[in-house]
């Protein structure tokens, strides 16, 4: 019973850690899923359009200010990469995009 309550304790402070983390940044979190419901609703020939008009488009305004914002909060940065990489390097990888 006594190993019991460590393991209970620490396994109850990360859940905490979690939850805090994820209402960190509810708004990035919104962003995060809006990203990747892009890139897996999208079929790859739209991808393939996209990154080649990419290089000659400006982006939207709102855009650039998450950019900078990601630029400027490590934190930020860190959340919206662990949510948005999977899914999104794996279509890449699906598109022939990627090696």
């Amino acid at each position: 019973m006594k190993r019991q309550v460590p393991l209970l304790a620490t396994v109850s402070l990360l859940l905490c850690a979690a939850l805090a983390i994820a209402q960190q940044y509810p708004i990035l979190d919104k962003i995060a899923d809006k990203v990747v419901h892009k890139y897996q609703g999208a079929t790859c020939e739209q991808l393939w359009q996209e990154r080649a008009a990419g290089k000659t488009k400006a982006k939207p305004a709102e855009e650039q200010r998450l950019v900078q914002f990601l630029r400027e909060d490590a934190g930020a940065r860190a959340e919206f990469f662990r949510k948005v990489s999977d899914p999104i390097v794996t279509k890449m990888f699906e598109c022939g995009m990627i090696p």
